[in-house]
């Protein structure tokens, strides 16, 4: 095998391949939020939050407080991580304290009001929660966005302690509650704003319930703490969550487009085609070729054969064009109408212009030899008497 062909051989194959690469659509690949999301790694999404805030005791009892005087402190310290977008858990510590009234008196008494014995608690905690991001259930996730609210529910277990007093009735610290440790319920919505990709403030909005049986006749009732705190959020690791990656393969053209246009031009050939058979089947005509009129056209007023001025010129420029022709004779016709005059005076009228015509043609210094003086008595345009002045006329024309 000859080089030559050789190399077109292996050109040819790589244009063939450049061409299969650049007609098969290109796939690319990206992540889509509609098939959920990916879980990360167990070390990641972990969070540890700071609070603390204030709790109001509602009691009916403590109606009798002043508005301010119902509030107390409260802190929390918190462990949790994401599982997904939208659940995760936390598990924290807690910290309540406690004011109240009663008129049966209670564990932690540290005085009257009134009528009524006071008493206080601080209350340490362990809880248990389960957390919802609404925002992102609700709205999808994105990873930048400033503000999440989410709900959450749980239990917890209350160490309890009271104030205690020496045996002379002096304070002299805290102690435990006498075994009066309680459980709570709890459910609230933390509002939280993202300060970049660690950190976070929020607002917790907590509703708690719990049985009190602090009382000294044990009359377990249920009381209801409305609590608020700011807090602070660290997340560790990786803060955000990626999709699964799905490819996006072109849509594969069907060609309608092309055959829409190929059918269009099949069309139009197929009417060009029409037009030229009818074009090729068309009779053809036979084309008559006009008489050629003549040189020049001499006019005149009825009755007259006198040349005009103007004529004179005009005259002259035809006897240039006659000598430039010496090979060819010229016909001097006279005519005049048959509507007006006598047979006799319109002959005298023909050949009258006739000559005169001639006479001037002679004078430019045309040949008599070029020249075939004649009349004809017909009327030159036979248009109708109307038209007359048509017919009071020389014509020059040239001899075929």
């Amino acid at each position: 095998m000859k080089k030559s062909t050789l190399l077109g051989l292996v050109a040819a194959l790589f244009i063939g391949q450049s061409a299969m690469a650049q007609s098969t659509p290109e796939i690319t690949y990206t992540e889509d939020p509609a098939q959920g999301y990916l879980f990360n790694q167990f070390k990641n999404n972990w969070f540890i939050s700071a609070e603390g805030g204030i709790n109001y005791y509602f009691d009916r009892d403590n109606t009798a407080r002043k508005f301010m005087d119902r509030f107390s402190p409260n802190a929390g310290l918190w462990v949790g991580k994401w599982f997904s977008p939208i659940m995760g858990a936390r598990v924290g510590g807690n910290f309540t304290g406690l004011k109240g009234l009663s008129k049966q008196g209670g564990y932690g008494y540290y005085g009257t009001f009134e009528e009524w014995d006071k008493y206080k608690r601080n209350e340490f905690g362990v809880l248990v929660d389960g957390m919802i991001n609404l925002t992102n259930w609700w709205c999808g996730y994105r990873p930048g966005r400033v503000y999440n609210g989410i709900l959450y529910g749980g239990a917890g277990f209350n160490w309890v302690y009271t104030p205690s007093y020496d045996a002379h009735g002096v304070r002299d610290g805290w102690k435990r509650g006498g075994g009066y440790d309680t459980f709570t319920v709890h459910a609230g919505l933390i509002n939280t704003f993202r300060l970049n990709n660690h950190f976070n403030i929020y607002l917790d909005i907590r509703a708690v319930g719990v049985t009190d049986d602090m009382t000294y006749e044990h009359l377990n009732k249920n009381r209801l703490d409305l609590q608020a705190y700011l807090g602070l959020t660290y997340n560790f690791n990786k803060t955000t969550w990626s999709a699964p990656i799905v490819p996006i393969i072109p849509e594969i053209p069907n060609c309608d487009e092309e055959k829409a246009r190929l059918q269009a031009a099949e069309g139009r050939i197929a009417d060009l085609e029409r037009q030229l058979r009818d074009c090729l089947n068309r009779p053809v005509q036979t084309i008559v070729k006009a008489e050629e009129g003549p040189l020049c056209t001499i006019y005149y007023t009825i009755g007259s054969s006198r040349i005009s001025r103007v004529d004179n010129k005009v005259l002259g420029a035809v006897a240039e064009v006659m000598k430039g022709n010496p090979a060819t004779k010229y016909t001097v016709c006279g005519w005049a109408d048959n509507y007006t005059g006598t047979d006799a005076v319109n002959d005298r009228l023909r050949k009258a212009r006739a000559a005169g015509v001639e006479r001037v043609l002679l004078k430019n210094g045309v040949p008599a030899s070029q020249l075939d003086v004649t009349t004809n008595n017909a009327n030159l345009n036979d248009m109708g008497e109307k038209f007359v002045s048509l017919d009071r006329a020389v014509t020059i024309k040239a001899n075929k």
